[in-house]
């Protein structure tokens, strides 16, 4: 392999690097993608499962047919007996943290007193039918199963759907199978990428309509996501992963390397690694480290097309300039390798999820430590959040007025009934009143 072409660059007050710059505006979705994603839908939304089953042989490179779109019980569990018993006693443990974290995030129904002895509230309400996307092509993501259909069944979701593509033969990768039956899914079906979006956004007679899409993919599912949006509800941009790690003199380099090559080992090419750090013998250290250790990897190619285009070394001339630029850059993923680890995050405003200290890699919030790993990307941390329990439940306004409650504000309604000349709204409140 090659030496990385992942360049050094400095960052400062005085002027900004236009390669900096260039790296900080990726787009959350890849151009080109939504044309090809919208032709895709489209076909979906007229032609239903006969669409998903060409575009499933087309994309996906699977003889799946209608009769056999379904995961059934029996390839469940065929899936269980080829399943290794480390594999099964670790997605255990993971899916024990998950469900863990789950449950202590569940917000619960509350109540407040109106002025005038009525009362104000809210509650929570389970959606009735969500769907899941799991990428199964260039990486089985046996752990995105646990880290969106656990939260479903944990918030009471009735019907949890999954969508992932099968392999070459018809089947899907057992691991996955073996993770989707144990986070809990209702439905399985051999269907990936846009297609996978559009069965599931406007149903078919074989797949029925979700109300809610999570789960990441690559650019042209996030494409496809963007377009269905309002015919169901979506969790958030979750396209190609990143990465940002600001560290110190302190940080060991090799395990800065292995954090950064950890995100772009997925195999889209469109992954980010950044590095941001305030020694410049610590970014040659790293780089160093990215070749020797890229060239044991098993994913040589995809890793190398990430280092040549998607990976950058900024030095900052202190820690203060290097979290103004993580916060610029919105990483999906934000470790802090640093003297204070802690208190620096407390500064970190705008990522999915932040690791602090030298025993905190990424890949323990991908696998085991129990919040979601379903997180956004391109930039979408500045604005979005990553999946919780709470993204599966409807949350409900309560309002219940005493009659003394409805005096005290039915000067309010009257008064925006007139400035806004809605005067129904103003009569169905003064209406109540009249003697």
């Amino acid at each position: 392999m090659k030496k990385t072409d992942a360049p050094i660059l400095k960052y400062s007050a005085k002027g900004r690097s236009v390669k900096i710059e260039d790296f900080l505006l990726r787009p959350p979705v890849e151009k080109g993608a939504d044309k090809i994603a919208a032709d895709v839908l489209a076909e979906i939304k007229k032609k239903g499962d006969r669409a998903v089953v060409k575009f499933a042989r087309q994309f996906d490179r699977s003889p799946v047919t209608l009769a056999t779109l379904r995961v059934t019980k029996a390839e469940i569990t065929a899936a269980k007996k080829a399943v290794d018993a480390d594999f099964k006693k670790a997605a255990k443990e993971a899916h024990k943290r998950i469900t863990e974290f789950a449950i202590a995030g569940l917000r619960e129904d509350w109540k407040m007193p109106a002025p005038q002895g009525g009362w104000l509230g809210e509650k929570f309400v389970a959606l009735d039918r969500v769907g899941a996307y799991i990428p199964g092509g260039a990486a089985p993501l046996a752990s995105t199963a646990l880290m969106t259909l656990t939260l479903a069944e944990v918030a009471g979701v009735p019907e949890r759907v999954a969508c992932t593509p099968a392999r070459a033969d018809g089947t899907v990768n057992p691991y996955i199978l073996f993770a989707l039956d144990l986070a809990g899914a209702t439905e399985i079906y051999k269907v990936g990428g846009i297609q996978a979006i559009g069965a599931m956004a406007y149903g078919t007679k074989t797949i029925g309509k979700v109300q809610k899409i999570v789960g990441p993919g690559g650019p042209y599912v996030t494409a496809a996501k963007r377009l269905v949006y309002g015919d169901v509800a979506l969790d958030m941009v979750a396209g190609p992963s990143e990465i940002a790690v600001l560290a110190d003199e302190t940080a060991n380099p090799a395990h800065v390397a292995a954090d950064l090559l950890s995100q772009a080992e997925h195999g889209t090419g469109s992954e980010k690694a950044l590095l941001v750090t305030t020694s410049e013998k610590l970014a040659k250290a790293v780089r160093a480290a990215l070749d020797a250790q890229a060239a044991t990897l098993t994913r040589k190619r995809s890793v190398s097309r990430v280092l040549a285009r998607g990976c950058i070394l900024v030095v900052v001339p202190n820690i203060g300039k290097g979290i103004e630029l993580c916060n610029r850059f919105a990483p999906e993923h934000m470790e802090i390798i640093v003297k204070n680890a802690e208190s620096v995050a407390a500064k970190i405003n705008t990522a999915g999820a932040i690791f602090m200290g030298p025993w905190t890699p990424e890949a323990v919030g991908d696998f085991a430590a129990g919040p979601s790993h379903v997180l956004p990307t391109g930039g979408t941390a500045a604005f979005f959040s990553g999946l919780t329990v709470e993204d599966f439940r409807r949350r409900v306004s309560l309002i219940h007025f005493t009659k003394e409650d409805l005096k005290e504000t039915v000067s309010v309604v009257e008064a925006f009934g007139r400035v806004e000349t809605l005067d129904a709204h103003a009569r169905s409140a003064t209406i109540r009143l009249e003697k």
